[in-house]
């Protein structure tokens, strides 16, 4: 439940990829308590600082149009109501929304016009639903424990596990009918992936499938596959991404020798202090059939570059896409922190993870049978 917090952040960070033909979309609407000349601002929910994409003012009937095409496939926006209220409206290009709301701070709004946005009220009716029942439950659960109630504090557990697997249940089966929709997107976020990671794995590989070129889709695939990973004893994928000059260098080149994947970049602290073990481990295995395949995050080209030259990384194998976090390389082999390392044997598999200084040493020691 605590993701919810960050469920429309998520759907908002934004990645840079291909576009695809912008659709209109209208979003009109009024509230109680508006007045004409009121007005209104349509935002791009969770930026910081918030992106506000445009304003309208109230008629004399009390309503408001905004009329904008939407160029992501998908965007949550938030209609701010004279800086009163804020309601989610969920666009994909080809709606026509219309909003009744209270236009009080904590009153409620009617969202209607397309099945995205009745599915984010029905999570949200439910989440409200097991959040109210939640602070009951605490509530109970703070009175029991002062009077040393164990049967009763007993039954408030097993109330609370019930309740929330019944809520679990609800969400996965809501899924599979949104289809690859920001609607399935934000419902993934009620979802604990470390116990429900074959749904959101499922639904990220039908994303990438069916609308690969969504921005909040490629965000949702990225962390998937970060979570999916990969694991010893798997083949490494191929990683194929440009040089320091612009050629293409693909890590099935160095198949037959024992290679060191270093995910790393110029901006990070810990990479360049750890480089200095790298390059001494290097020095003494290169002979031995021991290459490093180097994959940079970083997304400006001079200083990856300077970093290579000022750090002694003399080895040949170095790419990158400038792409930051959103590496596809990174994104295939589930780094979600750098300095990281992928140990493979002659024939490409995973061997080892995240070795360092004397453990990286020592394994290669054994795998190249090299004595001290």
């Amino acid at each position: 439940m605590k993701k919810l917090l960050t469920a429309v952040a998520l759907l908002t960070s934004i990645s840079l990829f291909a576009q695809s033909t912008p659709k209109e979309f209208t979003i009109s609407g009024t509230a109680k308590n508006l007045l004409p000349n009121d007005k209104i601002y349509l935002e791009i929910a969770g930026t910081q600082p918030l992106i506000v994409v445009d304003s309208a003012l109230v008629g004399a009937d009390k309503r408001f149009t905004f009329k904008r095409k939407e160029v992501d496939e998908g965007t949550v926006y938030q209609v701010n109501l004279a800086r009163a209220q804020r309601v989610i409206v969920l666009i994909e290009g080809g709606e026509a929304i219309d909003i009744i709301a209270d236009g009080t701070e904590k009153g409620n709004a009617v969202v209607k016009g397309s099945k995205n946005n009745d599915y984010y009220q029905q999570l949200i009716g439910m989440y409200k639903t097991m959040n109210d029942k939640s602070l009951k439950w605490q509530e109970e659960y703070a009175q029991a424990e002062q009077k040393k109630d164990s049967k009763k504090i007993a039954e408030i557990q097993q109330a609370f596990e019930a309740a929330g697997k019944d809520f679990t249940a609800k969400v996965k089966s809501m899924i599979p009918e949104m289809g690859t929709s920001l609607s399935a997107l934000f419902a993934t976020n009620f979802l604990n992936p470390e116990v429900e990671f074959a749904t959101i794995d499922a639904l990220a590989k039908r994303f990438e499938k069916e609308r690969p070129t969504m921005k909040q889709a490629q965000v949702f695939v990225g962390n998937a596959k970060r979570i999916r990973g990969i694991q010893i004893g798997d083949e490494a994928p191929e990683i194929t991404l440009n040089s320091t000059v612009d050629k293409p260098v693909s890590l099935s080149s160095l198949r037959g020798k024992v290679v060191l994947i270093d995910f790393w970049a110029s901006w990070c602290g810990p990479c360049r202090q750890e480089n200095p073990n790298v390059v001494r481990v290097y020095n003494r295995f290169k002979e031995k059939g021991f290459e490093i395949f180097s994959v940079s995050l970083d997304k400006d080209k001079t200083a990856w570059i300077k970093a290579i030259e000022k750090d002694g990384l003399i080895w040949s194998s170095h790419v990158s896409d400038l792409k930051y976090w959103q590496s596809v390389a990174a994104q295939t082999y589930g780094v979600n922190g750098i300095p990281a390392t992928f140990l493979l044997d002659k024939d490409g598999k995973v061997i080892a993870k995240n070795l360092r200084g004397e453990a990286l040493e020592k394994k290669l020691e054994e795998v190249l049978k090299v004595n001290n």
